[in-house]
């Protein structure tokens, strides 16, 4: 009678640990249904989103570097008009940024005396007095190249550091692209043709960061 009662009991036992797998079984394989699997590197990697300025700027250079190539004016004739009227060839040649209009220029000329990468070109035909210079590094100052198409906004990012660091990241990309094979210590007494971009804000005194250089 003992020996029956202790099977029943065993046997009921094994029937609830056979139960309790079961059900487990049954968790693990809704769990595994219900769970993403994650590649490392991959678009889903969490560490993916996270901001990048430098990915950002390497991807909308080349967009903003076709912009201004194709809207850029003739220093020439870019100077006459400001004569005529500045606010006016501002509007017409570039978009407003702050102080003053971001305007695409394009001119060929000598380089002159440079100091800390920052040359002055002849440029001929512009009257005397105006002065011309272009950046070419190592440091590249202002947003003109993140504030030349009008289209990259404030309220497009998080804050002010990050829109801050788009510019510098921009100006890195163009870097990269534009005066990376570049001997920029030497230009002096060079020919070079210029297409880039600058703040008008001294009618007089131009600094433009290139998106194109060529040096003859």
């Amino acid at each position: 009678m003992q020996t029956e009662l202790s099977q029943r009991l065993a046997s009921q036992s094994r029937r609830r640990l056979f139960a309790g797998a079961a059900v487990a079984a049954v968790l693990v394989s809704a769990m595994a249904l219900d769970t993403k699997v994650i590649v490392l590197g991959s678009d889903q990697d969490i560490r993916q989103q996270a901001f990048s300025p430098d990915a950002y700027g390497q991807q909308e250079f080349p967009r903003i570097r076709h912009h201004i190539l194709e809207n850029a004016v003739d220093a020439r004739v870019l100077w006459e008009d400001i004569q005529l009227d500045k606010a006016a060839a501002g509007q017409k040649y570039g978009v407003s940024a702050g102080a003053g209009s971001v305007i695409p220029v394009s001119f060929s000329g000598t380089v002159g005396s440079g100091n800390a990468g920052i040359y002055y070109v002849d440029v001929e035909g512009m009257p005397d007095g105006q002065k011309i210079r272009i950046q070419t590094g190592p440091a590249i100052h202002g947003t003109d190249i993140r504030d030349a198409t009008g289209t990259i906004e404030f309220g497009q990012f998080k804050n002010q550091i990050e829109y801050q660091d788009v510019g510098a990241a921009l100006n890195r990309a163009m870097k990269d692209e534009v005066l990376a094979s570049i001997d920029t210590s030497s230009l002096t007494g060079k020919t070079v043709e210029v297409t880039g971009v600058f703040k008008l804000i001294n009618t007089n005194n131009w600094l433009v960061t290139p998106v194109r250089l060529e040096v003859k």
